[in-house]
């Protein structure tokens, strides 16, 4: 179900033909075999940041495709799972340029807490294929998100990682709103992405909008 802070700005998605016709699909799909993530964690992006306090939007592709990995905040997840190669590049460039530690776990709760929407463009994914639910519609849905966000008074940063998420920039009102973009932390990408800086960028944005920095270290287990 879709969070109530987002009501507003995105109910009328829901009852668009389009957005039918995902929710057809998707369900499907189910009936067929594991898709991710599970039913309640579909909007779990905009269940933790609510409309009001976003921030920073940092943009992915679709969720992880393996068993227990993804749990609807795009490069997240769940404390215990193994951290993925990607988020695990997030967290170099993280020690390298701020000092902090690399996490025991890949959990970005503290971050979309904080106003940090991890938003993938879609929403969900077949079992061990990736990209499987691309083109279904969720792109529509959350290109709205996005608007939305790119329409408020109140500014924000937008993450554009690699060159899928950079498409997106036409969405964004880059006279209101600030934008970092770089490589993505993909082992593909990872020597370019290196030495970026991304997060040094986004908190002097934020300053400059008038929003306190983001604390970007994740607890420890247990801790």
């Amino acid at each position: 179900m879709l969070p109530d802070s987002w009501q507003g700005v995105l109910g009328e998605e829901l009852d668009a033909p389009y957005f039918k016709e995902l929710t057809e699909f998707v369900e499907e799909e189910r009936a067929r075999g594991p898709v991710y993530p599970p039913r309640e964690e579909v909007f779990a992006a905009l269940d933790a940041t609510p409309f009001d306090r976003v921030k920073v939007v940092v943009l992915g592709q679709d969720p992880y495709h393996g068993e227990g990995q993804g749990h609807g905040l795009c490069f997240s997840v769940r404390p215990g799972v193994r951290i993925p190669p990607s988020l695990r590049n997030v967290f170099k460039e993280l020690r390298a340029e701020l000092g902090h530690p690399i996490p025991d776990n890949g959990y970005l709760m503290p971050w979309a807490e904080q106003g940090v929407l991890l938003l993938n463009a879609v929403l969900t994914v077949r079992a061990g294929e990736p990209n499987s639910h691309k083109g279904k519609g969720w792109e529509t849905f959350t290109d709205a998100v996005i608007r939305a966000v790119s329409a408020r008074r109140d500014p924000a940063v937008f993450v554009l990682w690699g060159a899928y998420a950079r498409k997106k920039l036409r969405l964004i009102d880059t006279d209101r709103h600030a934008v970092v973009e770089g490589p993505h932390p993909s082992p593909l990408s990872a020597k370019k992405f290196a030495g970026t800086r991304p997060f040094t960028a986004i908190d002097e944005a934020l300053a400059a909008q008038g929003h306190a920095p983001v604390d970007w270290r994740i607890p420890a287990l247990g801790a």
